[in-house]
């Protein structure tokens, strides 16, 4: 399918890529690969970027429209595990749908959907889709996919063979050194940051399952970062969210080990999700959800689920 949905790409006319609420840099440098291969390509955020994709987006001076979708022949919705992550309506009844999460039926509707939640990130898939076009990405646009595919693999904590294969080819396209790449996705921590992870510190809650634990905290900013903060102090899963109005958005993260056990958070707040009538997904060890609610309760219904899940693996290893 990666063929057919090259030959559209290229097929003129205009494309606006379409990403997820608050977009990280693998959504960002798949977007930006896609608006250097092709002719006539608008990338749209309408949920605005996190801070590593402003400044990979500031570092490769990437044009991304913000408020809106602009007008085109076609719509590609990039990295993206269900519409309810797009925070605006939009009908993708007619949309091409490229993604590497678990698979999601909600976009069964969509003109084209396809899906390999085998690749680690979305950016390996943009990789095979320039290939499958006969085009080579140049040194920007390599540099922006391994900032994709190191962010999206925790730098490598959670890679599998592809990534690091894809990752060695776009290093030896441009002579790539491994500290320029690992500059793309380094940031200093702001003070900020620092005071919201030491108050979800103090704010967390925590369960205890055989030998795991699982963490919740409330914030009001840097979501992901607090969640990283939790597992560092010694949780094995963490949710961290935050209320605003009558929105809510959680991040969730878990250590390589659950992952490996058979944790998947992504497939865990994608049925959060699907129960509240949310919009959740992501990867084993890093996902979120957001949405109409009430952030306490949710955070209380994604740990249930995540202690479910736990206890379910300690009876199994007891057997």
């Amino acid at each position: 399918m990666l063929k057919e949905i090259a030959a559209e790409l290229g097929s003129g006319g205009g494309t606006t890529v379409v990403l997820h609420g608050n977009a990280d840099p693998d959504a960002v440098s798949s977007a930006f690969a896609i608006s250097k291969a092709f002719e006539d390509v608008v990338i749209a955020a309408p949920g605005g970027l996190d801070r590593a994709s402003k400044v990979l987006a500031k570092q490769l001076d990437i044009d991304i429209v913000m408020e809106s979708l602009p007008d085109s022949k076609r719509v590609l919705v990039l990295d993206t595990s269900g519409p309810d992550q797009i925070p605006i309506e939009f009908d993708y009844s007619d949309a091409i749908v490229v993604d590497h999460h678990a698979k999601n039926r909600a976009w069964d509707d969509c003109r084209l959907y396809y899906c390999d939640d085998s690749k680690a990130s979305c950016a390996e898939i943009v990789y095979e889709l320039l290939k499958a076009a006969g085009k080579v990405p140049d040194r920007d646009v390599s540099l922006a996919l391994m900032a994709g595919i190191l962010t999206d693999t925790g730098r490598f904590k959670f890679a599998r063979p592809g990534s690091m294969v894809t990752f060695a080819e776009l290093m030896q396209l441009h002579d790539i050194d491994m500290d320029e790449a690992m500059m793309m996705v380094s940031l200093e921590t702001d003070p900020s940051e620092k005071i919201s992870q030491l108050r979800g510190a103090q704010r967390l809650k925590y369960w205890k399952i055989g030998r795991r634990i699982v963490a919740i905290s409330q914030g009001s900013a840097f979501e992901a970062s607090v969640c990283k903060a939790l597992v560092h102090l010694g949780a094995d899963v963490a949710f961290v969210g935050s209320q605003r109005g009558d929105t809510f958005r959680i991040s969730a993260r878990a250590t390589s080990e659950m992952a490996r056990e058979g944790v998947h958070l992504g497939k865990l707040l994608n049925g959060v999700g699907s129960e509240t009538s949310n919009g959740g997904g992501g990867h084993p060890g890093a996902a979120g959800i957001s949405g109409v609610g009430d952030v306490e309760a949710m955070l209380n219904i994604s740990a249930d689920n995540a202690i479910k899940q736990l206890r379910e693996l300690e009876s199994s290893g007891d057997r």
